[in-house]
């Protein structure tokens, strides 16, 4: 499901003014427990004051959804992330020059060095020098297209999607960085609308539709992206009237492990999470405390840490609306879902938990971004900056993307 009415892009989700960076306060209690090592961020830490000069965040991702290849992730970077680097006043968002005004809601960090970004006009753009130079590697003809996922499968092979109701949703797919694109699936069924895609590893994966008679659609391949087919949905539960997946960010649809999904839901009288330990051949559903009652209403972003631990964001995306409870976490894969003791202030359209950390996790949106520093139940917010995504690759490459061509870096 799209944003906005219809199914259509929706304009006026960025406030006045967002974008401006701010100075560090959180930031160096963050960056200083990564670089500190996984240790120091898993131990507890006392919460920092949130003041009206907030921080600009370091931002991550649950890296077994978002860069499949963790090797390849690790390479080429220039030298550690130290402390020293990463705690001055000004560490945080370093904006680049992407070259394009395009709407990026999908993203794929490999490295510190290499991304993926995908979005509006059928755009997708690569940096492997860290953003100083972005390469549009938009597939030939894809201008009409709106592509709202990328899975990064190494630093030259990756999976985009492209959303929209019938031959609009569209799968692509490269093996040379974007130099030439193949497509391997169109969607033929008018009634079927995909919205995000996950893979367990660099051959199986999964795609999520809107339901189509009643339930959520699953599009699986065995062969990294090369060919599609749909699941028997025998082992789907019925969707609410109205129920659909928010293509936000990415992360309507996230992964662990070599079996394990999540979806997150939307639209409908209760917002709920459907959880697969079989890539997608059957799912077990549950209620979540968010906001819901309303097409504009529910889970927009899951990020997990591992199988057992999962963070839950989303809220009105209308700007005018008010988001009470808009994060909630749950510690049993999914079963159970608690709402966050002091959730972000605002809708939030992207969720990434911090790399080698049990207790650091971030939630960005139109309007600002926020920080957890135990494991979701408070959350602090730190910048006002417009990002629709997040992303960090397990050498502690951190990227953010979202409207008019944003794409940013965390840097010392």
């Amino acid at each position: 499901m799209c944003l906005g009415s219809g199914r259509g892009e929706n304009r006026g989700l960025r406030p006045p003014g967002a974008g401006r960076r701010a100075t560090l306060t959180t930031g160096a209690v963050v960056l200083a427990a990564l670089a500190a090592g996984p240790a120091a961020a898993a131990r507890p830490m006392n919460t920092p004051t949130d003041t009206a000069s907030h921080t600009t965040p370091y931002t991550a991702s649950y890296t077994t959804s978002r860069t499949v290849s963790s090797a390849t992730a690790h390479a080429p970077a220039r030298g550690p992330l130290s402390a020293a680097s990463l705690t001055t006043p000004h560490a945080g968002w370093r904006l680049k020059d992407s070259g394009s005004t395009a709407r990026f809601r999908g993203l794929a960090a490999v490295s510190r060095t290499t991304a993926w970004v995908a979005g509006t006009a059928g755009t997708v753009l690569r940096t492997h020098d860290g953003g100083k130079h972005w390469s549009n590697i938009s597939p030939p003809g894809a201008g009409a297209l709106e592509f709202r996922d990328i899975e990064a499968l190494d630093a030259r092979r990756a999976v985009v999607l492209a959303i929209g109701d019938g031959a609009a949703s569209r799968v692509f797919r490269t093996d040379d960085a974007g130099a030439t694109w193949t497509e391997s699936f169109r969607n033929p069924d008018p009634r079927a609308f995909y919205d995000c895609l996950t893979f367990f590893d660099r051959r199986h994966g999964i795609a999520l539709s809107d339901p189509v008679d009643g339930k959520y659609r699953i599009l699986s391949t065995a062969d990294g992206g090369r060919s599609w087919r749909v699941l028997p949905s025998d082992g789907m539960p019925p969707a609410q009237q109205g129920e659909a997946a928010f293509a936000a960010s990415g992360q309507c649809l996230v992964s662990s492990g070599s079996r394990d999904a999540w979806i997150a839901t939307g639209g409908a009288a209760t917002s709920r999470v459907l959880h697969t330990a079989d890539r997608g051949r059957t799912w077990s559903v549950t209620d979540t405390p968010l906001p819901a009652g309303d097409p504009a209403r529910g889970v927009f972003a899951l990020a997990v840490r591992d199988r057992g631990h999962a963070l839950a964001v989303g809220g009105d995306y209308r700007p005018d609306q008010p988001s009470p409870h808009a994060a909630a976490v749950s510690d049993d894969a999914g079963a159970t879902w608690t709402p966050a003791a002091e959730p972000p202030k605002a809708y939030r359209s992207g969720a990434a938990w911090i790399p080698h950390s049990r207790r650091l996790a971030l939630a960005v949106g139109p309007s600002g971004s926020d920080l957890t520093l135990d494991a979701g139940r408070t959350w602090h917010t730190f910048d006002s900056g417009s990002y629709d995504t997040v992303d960090c690759a397990p050498d502690l490459g951190c990227w953010a993307a979202g409207e008019r061509g944003r794409i940013a870096r965390l840097e010392p």
